[in-house]
């Protein structure tokens, strides 16, 4: 391919997943408006359920970096008719191992809030909220799942158009039993997480009949997959896994954190982390692109044009990125005045935000090179990366930095940017080294 066919191509694939992925930001940004007409502790409750929510589907999600470095191998191979094997492994794997999960964890709701957070009205709230997500998680890690098989066999028009979908019934179902319109009861904050838990029910379901309609010859459905299938989409899920879950826990604890400082402070965390997602998520789409890339090249056995996939997606990022940050940097009173009604909040955040809009560009180098990682099967490496620079350099920095100094929510979105430019750089050095060719799935 010359050079503007090969931007062309990872545009191809990349722009359905940047479609849903922003799909689902608009949809984050709407609920995160919709509850906080209800209050800031409302606000604050559902971000910090959120993201407990989060850790609970992370061990599952992960799942899908070990089905979509598989399928594109083998896609890459020429293996199309056994290219479905790894899915149908990762989905029976989620629906034996989620649902007593989901039982445990629903039981114990209130008591992780408690150990997050002090205040009654936030557990309060959190609870509702998160026992109904809690009973969705098997739905979200199927959905991933199937977000690496649509990108691994380059078929992620499915993608887009189902997350459409889901998400615009999603924000109807909200804005519905939230708020009690056309005679249905006002559930509040657990009218919210009702609404999102059917709409991943509804996209698990159409993804499954896309599957079986389209990708019967690739194997989906047909068998129970092999016992080495299984075993190597375990053996490259669980570093993946792990990070998701670390990296959702840290997420966790940054909420934790925050919450020492101050409820405005946690409010003001809720909303800039769901607009950092808006910034950020077009990064990842771009790395499932690149990582199909990879795959398929290094299934082709050609390792070069695999280390060329990966630059060439992580210039096209970068250039996207940029254009999202600079209302960040500039207005960054209008976006936040959308979703924080308190000048407490609002004025704690503006400092933050114009940082996001900054650092964007160095997380389009940091993410689609991990993603790059992950997509030639070296999750082992990602994940110690992960966890050293979020557990054992950025959330003490950030506990040190917050409650015990006192400096406030910008000093820990300072370190925050300096944590994540570090972690891109590694990444970098890594994917020069070219260890990751000699890896077999």
């Amino acid at each position: 391919m010359t050079q503007s066919e090969r931007y062309r191509h990872i545009w191809s694939i990349a722009l359905p997943i940047i479609g849903g992925m922003m799909s689902q930001n608009i949809l984050n940004l709407v609920d995160a408006a919709m509850v906080g007409h209800l209050g800031t502790a409302q606000l604050a409750a559902v971000g910090l359920a959120s993201f407990i929510n989060f850790v609970a589907a992370a061990a599952f999600m992960g799942l899908s970096a070990g089905v979509q470095a598989m399928v594109s191998r083998r896609m890459g191979e020429g293996r199309k008719q056994e290219a479905a094997n790894p899915l149908n492994g990762a989905l029976i794997t989620i629906l034996v191992i989620a649902t007593p999960v989901s039982i445990a964890l629903i039981l114990s709701a209130e008591t992780l809030l408690q150990w997050l957070n002090s205040d009654p009205e936030v557990v309060a709230y959190g609870s509702e909220y998160l026992q109904v997500r809690l009973a969705a998680i098997m739905f979200v890690g199927m959905n991933f799942c199937f977000r690496g098989y649509w990108s691994a066999i380059k078929r992620t028009g499915f993608y887009l158009r189902t997350l459409l979908i889901v998400h615009t019934l999603n924000i109807l179902l909200n804005y519905v039993l939230i708020f009690g319109r056309w005679g249905m009861p006002e559930l509040g904050v657990q009218g919210a997480g009702l609404g999102t838990a059917i709409a991943m029910m509804t996209g698990t379901l159409i993804y499954t009949y896309l599957a079986l309609k389209h990708t019967r010859d690739f194997g989906f459905g047909l068998h129970l997959p092999k016992r080495e299938t299984l075993a190597t989409v375990i053996r490259i899920s669980i570093p993946s896994s792990i990070q998701q879950l670390f990296f959702a826990l840290g997420f966790t604890t940054l909420f934790w954190i925050v919450g020492q400082v101050g409820t405005q402070e946690l409010a003001a965390a809720n909303v800039l982390t769901n607009l950092t997602l808006v910034a950020i998520l077009p990064c990842i789409a771009f790395g499932i692109s690149s990582a199909t890339l990879v795959g398929h090249a290094l299934g082709e056995e050609k390792p070069q044009d695999a280390y060329r996939w990966a630059w060439d997606t992580v210039k096209i990022a970068m250039l996207v990125v940029f254009v999202i940050g600079l209302p960040m940097i500039f207005v960054p009173h209008a976006i936040l005045s959308l979703f924080l009604h308190q000048p407490e909040a609002l004025n704690v955040a503006v400092l933050p935000l114009r940082l996001v809009g900054l650092g964007i560009m160095i997380d389009a180098i940091g993410l689609v090179l991990m993603n790059s990682l992950q997509g030639a099967g070296a999750t082992k490496t990602t994940l110690s990366v992960s966890l050293i620079m979020q557990w054992l350099i950025f959330l003490p920095l950030a506990y040190l930095a917050g409650p015990v100094a006192g400096w406030g929510l910008t000093a820990i979105w300072v370190i925050q940017f300096v944590y994540r430019a570090i972690q891109a750089a590694i990444y970098a050095w890594i994917w020069n080294k070219r260890q990751w060719t000699l890896i077999k799935l």
